[in-house]
């Protein structure tokens, strides 16, 4: 009988000690602390080729760098070594070449800064134009060439100096601004 006794005791002992051991250990709730957000790091590349879209899905204009940077916490990206090229609604294609440049993400406006040279056709133009000035900024959205700087414009084999320009590629006008040097007869 005290083996019997004995071995109740210690079946009981064992389940006593397993629903301790399996039952968890009571934690006391320790403060849940909600970390801040870390600030947009940017992003950076090297060698990129970006290519945006219009609505039908056709390029509305490409972009190669050597390097491009989003500056955290701001909407540009900094580009360097830029060949950028886009066609305009006559279907007429455009390429421009800049030491560097900017983009603005969302407002379709590409600013290009130093050494930069443009070529292209305007509509009803037999030949190429080329464009070269120290800064260029150029909104996609209005196919619209801008700078208020000197500009030198080759067309049809003449030249045209000018200190500050405007591009309308959409209604196949060039406006210079002033200090006009140059003849151009058609």
């Amino acid at each position: 009988m005290t083996y019997r006794l004995l071995g109740i005791l210690a079946f009981i002992a064992l389940l006593v000690g397993a629903v301790v051991l399996t039952g968890g250990q009571r934690e006391s709730a320790a403060p849940v602390t909600v970390e801040e957000s870390m600030p947009d790091p940017g992003y950076s590349a090297r060698k990129a080729h970006m290519v945006q879209t219009a609505p039908d899905g056709h390029p509305l204009y490409t972009l190669d760098a050597a390097q491009v940077q989003q500056r955290p916490g701001n909407e540009t990206v900094s580009l360097r070594q830029v060949q950028f090229a886009f066609r305009d609604d006559s279907g007429n294609e455009w390429t421009a070449r800049a030491n560097e440049g900017e983009l603005s993400q969302n407002s379709g406006i590409v600013k290009l800064a130093g050494a930069v040279r443009v070529n292209g056709r305007l509509p009803g133009a037999d030949e190429p134009a080329d464009l070269s000035t120290e800064h260029l900024t150029f909104d996609t959205k209005a196919q619209l060439l801008t700078t208020s700087d000197p500009v030198t414009l080759v067309m049809s084999g003449r030249k045209l100096d000018a200190t500050g320009m405007t591009a309308n590629l959409k209604e196949s006008r060039v406006q210079l601004e002033s200090a006009i040097h140059g003849t151009y007869l058609p």
